[in-house]
């Protein structure tokens, strides 16, 4: 065996051996980088792989049998007199060793700078699925393999699906009757910014069906790709859309279609073109919030696949949109059980909706959102609907982030943009708030939500003038709720400004209005508005039947709340306990946040003024809520802690864009701030700070023309020479 090693040696094959390593890893290394860049085919870069360990054996025979050297390549046994082998020695070893290393060198160059394995991120596409061109007479194939193809498509990452319901209503305003088609998709897409459009068709009958689609730009209608693929029968349809949704993927660039680990169920997992069908109908009334008529569409679906986990959680939804909490937790319930039978994509925006809609876990429901967007960068909903679950969690900031990556998907969506503005609104960046509104109006100049935060802009910057422009365009929309709307923003600013006559006027005399609308939680609003603009005037009686009106119309956070703080100022303090104790039993935190603040409020009017602090901070750890910094402020004041309570109303008017719609409901509420300037006098009055007190003073007073609880003793607070 030694004479067999020394013999190798003797011969340089082991020298021979490291040397041919080393050049074949770097010809391999430098073929993976260069070969890709000139588009070779892969099956190039295999070739070079495989014929470099052929021939490794190779190199090592053909040192044992020849040597090269001074006079040539000569055989062992030929090898006479002073030939001198070129592989021997030390320089031999120092090429040797020299090779390996540049060879090492290059390959982590490589792989850090990205080699194999790393991959190509793919720019977000958006797409609308027109209408399939049905030519087979059934009308079974009406209007669901549509659903299966936008399934189909959103397994790949870096693709959103506009919503097809959405599309057909905003085609019914621009074209009446128009049908979602080929032309009528190019349309919408234009207007939305979605970059392509599929039109797809279906053929054949009994004997086999043959669907093929093309990928149009909507601009110019010109085909960019075309895909067809081939069903036996009915069964093997929803299959064959699967293959097509993979062909249009791979179109796109999409090359996880040919992972070996692709995920599981990232096609269409009904079991039936029937269930699809009443899952489609079942859908476009959701969407249009005909919830009432969906379910017997979405019962029909699940009747014929019990395993239908999509069709599930729509049903429950509707149930749930429909006050049915119980039926609608039942069904819930067994749509969790079968996410098994969802994409990976519908699993996540189930759960999400489920978070935040059914049991207002926000922090659950971003923890979601967040995985969705994580794995599918493009969802549109995932990005949509995180900003929604921040903005309940009160992270203005990140739901204006996440916002604003929806818009960048489609620009032009109007509810995206108006959701945006609203984020900023709450956020306090008002500039950006009135910018975002100007722009939707500039799209839409009926969309009534978009003056909202426009008038908000202006009240930011007192110019009470503006913002009244602002909600008399609201009202002069035409928009079903735009005028009720406006008729509460107009009340929110009289009583803002201290003109209580007008506001109580002004509620009044849309009464009759707002009942036509059927806008139950609008009229509710408007009756907690009355209320308080009676108890401003004195009229204290009428207070209690306005507030039992809207809790009986709307109950919910944003009446319960103030009508349990009107209650206490009116003496009414059982109403006020049953309320807060009623929300107390609530799961949603900020719920629990309200019950504390009415009891910090109840023991700051029994002049426990310790426990009021105790109260009001306890429901910060539940929620850090605008109105609960604002009564800590004046409960730290009654206490004698003046830095601290100056502190929080400084907080307060930092967060001022969260009392704009103080309860996270788009109804505007900026009246609420006028009352921290009383309030922030009265803390600098404490600390010494005369120049500023009365400076805050003069501005309160400003905005109370008819007076109120609080306006003779802030006249009175103001220094003669002062005023």
């Amino acid at each position: 065996m030694n004479k067999f090693i020394k013999e190798l040696l003797r011969r340089e094959v082991f020298r021979t051996g490291g040397l041919y390593i080393g050049i074949a890893w770097i010809f391999i290394e430098a073929s993976s980088v260069l070969l890709p860049t000139f588009d070779v085919p892969d099956w190039v870069f295999k070739t070079i792989v495989i014929g470099a360990f052929a021939g490794f054996p190779v190199a090592l025979i053909l040192a044992w049998f020849y040597d090269v050297t001074d006079k040539g390549i000569l055989r062992e046994d030929e090898k006479e007199g002073p030939a001198g082998s070129l592989v021997s020695g030390r320089l031999a070893n120092f090429i040797v060793i020299g090779v390996l290393a540049v060879a090492l060198v290059i390959s982590l160059y490589v792989n850090m700078i990205g080699g194999p394995g790393v991959e190509e991120e793919l720019a977000p596409v958006s797409v609308l699925i027109a209408d399939f061109d049905n030519q087979t007479g059934d009308p079974l194939f009406d209007g669901s393999l549509e659903q299966a193809l936008n399934i189909g498509l959103e397994g790949a990452s870096f693709v959103t699906a506009f919503n097809r319901s959405s599309a057909e209503q905003l085609l019914e305003t621009l074209r009446p009757g128009g049908k979602l088609d080929e032309e009528g998709a190019r349309l919408i897409s234009i207007r939305e910014g979605v970059k392509l459009v599929i039109a797809g068709t279906v053929k054949g009958g009994n004997d086999g069906y043959e669907l093929s689609a093309r990928m149009i730009s909507p601009e110019d209608g010109a085909v960019i790709a075309e895909s067809s693929v081939d069903a036996k029968d009915k069964i093997g349809v929803l299959a064959a859309v699967s293959s097509l949704a993979d062909s249009i993927r791979g179109e796109l660039g999409d090359k996880s279609i040919n992972d070996a680990d692709r995920p599981v169920g990232e096609t269409f997992t009904a079991a039936s073109l029937e269930a699809v069908k009443h899952y489609t109908v079942a859908q476009n009334l959701a969407v249009a919030s005909k919830y009432e008529e969906s379910l017997a569409y979405y019962e029909a679906a699940v009747k014929e696949d019990p395993n239908f986990g999509r069709a599930l959680s729509g049903w429950a939804l509707s149930l749930f949109m429909l006050g049915r909490e119980n039926e609608a937790t039942e069904r819930w319930e067994k749509a969790l059980s079968k996410m098994d039978t969802m994409t990976q994509r519908e699993r996540y925006r189930t759960l999400g909706l489920y978070y935040v809609n059914v049991t207002g876990n926000f922090e659950k429901g971003v923890e979601t959102y967040q995985a969705l967007v994580d794995r599918f960068p493009s969802d549109t909903a995932g990005n949509s609907n995180l900003a929604v679950a921040y903005f309940y969690t009160l992270n203005f900031k990140k739901a204006l982030e996440a916002g604003k990556r929806a818009l960048i998907l489609y620009p032009t969506n109007k509810i995206m943009l108006s959701n945006y503005a609203l984020y900023a609104m709450y956020a306090g960046d008002f500039a950006t708030a009135a910018m975002q509104g100007q722009e939707l109006l500039k799209l839409d100049a009926e969309y009534a939500m978009a003056y909202l935060p426009v008038a908000i802009a202006a009240l930011s910057e007192d110019d009470l003038s503006a913002a009244k422009d602002a909600y008399e365009s609201m009202a002069a929309t035409g928009n079903v709720d735009g005028d009720s709307l406006a008729i509460l923003g107009l009340a929110d600013l009289a009583l803002y400004s201290g003109d209580f006559s007008a506001a109580v006027e002004q509620l009044e005399t849309s009464t009759v209005v707002m009942q036509e609308r059927g806008n139950k939680r609008l009229m509710a609003t408007n009756r907690i508005l009355l209320a308080e603009a009676n108890y401003m005037l004195g009229n204290t009686k009428g207070v209690q039947p306005l507030l039992q009106q809207a809790i009986d119309l709307a109950p919910g956070i944003g009446r319960d709340v103030p009508a349990a703080l009107l209650s206490i100022a009116t003496g009414d303090k059982k109403t006020a306990q049953n309320i807060a104790e009623s929300l107390a039993q609530k799961l949603q935190p900020q719920a629990r946040a309200y019950s504390q603040l009415i009891k910090g409020v109840l023991a700051l009017d029994a002049d426990r003024y310790v426990d009021a602090v105790d109260a009001l901070r306890g429901g910060v750890e539940f929620a850090d809520l605008w109105l609960l910094r604002f009564y800590l402020g004046r409960a730290y004041l009654e206490a004698g802690f003046f830095a601290e309570a100056l502190d929080e109303f400084t907080i307060c008017q930092e967060r001022r864009g969260e009392a704009s719609a103080i309860f996270l409901d788009d109804l505007p509420s900026w009246r609420y701030t006028a009352e921290l300037l009383y309030w922030q006098g009265r803390g600098q009055e404490k600390l010494g700070m005369t120049a500023a007190a009365a400076e805050s003073f003069r501005h309160f007073l400003k905005h109370r023309a008819d007076g109120g609880p609080l306006a003779q003793d802030a006249m009175e607070r103001v220094p003669e020479r002062l005023r």
